[in-house]
């Protein structure tokens, strides 16, 4: 055996980790989202309790009027979205922080997916299938 050949070595190869950036656009998401929802929900409160009257004026009627509009069934839409988006990531990273289990985080996981999927389908239908013209 000479001096430039190498044995083995006692612990085998580690393999290059497959890691995806899905924390950091996890991460980068949280920011941006938070920022538009803040421009979005203080919009909002200051349309609707400020320049519309206040709360007292909120009744069907108003709701029915206000969604006639594409613009704003457009902006209740980004805010239910954004908001449902922002509050479960940060509940997913709420769960794997603190969940121990492997099977606890995926059933916590599971069951915070499937009540995203529902409100935001539940919301979404109801801003584009509202009907003011309910017959009563």
């Amino acid at each position: 055996m000479s001096t430039l050949d190498l044995a083995a070595p006692r612990s085998p190869q580690r393999r290059s980790a497959r890691r995806s950036n899905f924390e950091l656009y996890s991460w980068l998401f949280m920011r941006l989202s938070g920022l538009l929802l803040v421009v979005l929900v203080l919009g909002h409160l200051f349309i609707m309790n400020i320049l519309d009257g206040g709360v007292h004026k909120i009744n069907f009627a108003f709701v029915a009027g206000r969604w006639s509009s594409p613009f704003w069934q457009f902006w209740d839409l980004s805010m239910l979205w954004l908001a449902q988006l922002h509050g479960g990531n940060g509940l997913r990273t709420v769960i794997n922080d603190y969940a121990r289990k492997d099977a606890t985080r995926f059933w916590l996981k599971i069951l915070l997916y499937v009540s995203m999927v529902l409100i935001v389908s539940l919301g979404t239908f109801v801003i584009f299938t509202f009907n003011p013209n309910i017959s009563g």
